[in-house]
């Protein structure tokens, strides 16, 4: 991971002022209520989590993920910094489609890479509005430019409220392959958007070409 990235470019809110807190969908009235949160059972526990240590892949931009179990097969797009140093978020208008930290390490290198999407978009729920229902021992696939693919085990899914989210835990310098997955949750209001970010814990078990 780079300095930068450890540095947190989301500043503990995973770009407060953006399309991540957008919640327009609610705001519409939406019908189902608000995005799922993780139950307790399933934070990370680094005690009983600990990654293996399998070879890292080969720097590969991503260009599609695919979540099994929540029935995600979304392309990526790579993001950069706004003005403010805090990561840009996907198209507001993009149901499906993920985003990638592309200043940090591709998913699979040795590092801790960084990908978030949206919870919802205007018309309804988008690509990781079910983020909190995914529990230990998931699968996430990340393919590659050069048309591998990285195998992820998720650790753990916790939320976390913007006010005391805790940059060095998340986006933190890692000895192995870790993946990060980032969304919007907890409570919406009109003026301030959604209080809380879902993260996903994630480690490299594989890769294939």
């Amino acid at each position: 991971m780079t300095d930068q990235v450890s540095r947190s470019p989301w500043s503990g809110s995973l770009a407060a002022g953006g399309a991540l807190v957008l919640g327009a969908w609610l705001l519409a009235g939406g019908g189902i209520g608000g995005p799922p949160a993780p139950d307790r059972d399933q934070a990370l526990d680094p005690a009983t989590s600990a990654a293996l240590l399998v070879p890292p892949r080969a720097h590969a931009v991503p260009t599609r993920i695919r979540i099994p179990a929540l029935r995600v097969d979304a392309p990526v797009a790579g993001l950069g910094l706004d003005s403010g140093g805090r990561l840009e978020t996907p198209a507001e208008h993009e149901r499906n489609l993920a985003g990638w930290y592309r200043d940090g390490v591709t998913p699979g290198q040795r590092g801790t890479s960084i990908m978030a999407g949206h919870v919802d978009i205007a018309d309804g729920p988008a690509v990781f509005y079910r983020l909190g229902t995914l529990r230990k021992g998931d699968q996430v696939e990340v393919d590659g430019e050069d048309r591998g693919t990285a195998y992820f085990t998720v650790d753990g899914v916790e939320s976390f409220p913007k006010e005391a989210f805790p940059d060095a835990r998340v986006y933190g310098r890692s000895a192995d392959s870790q993946l990060r997955l980032i969304t919007c949750g907890g409570d919406f209001t009109a003026g301030r958007g959604w209080d809380a970010n879902v993260v996903v814990f994630a480690h490299l078990v594989r890769s294939a070409t």
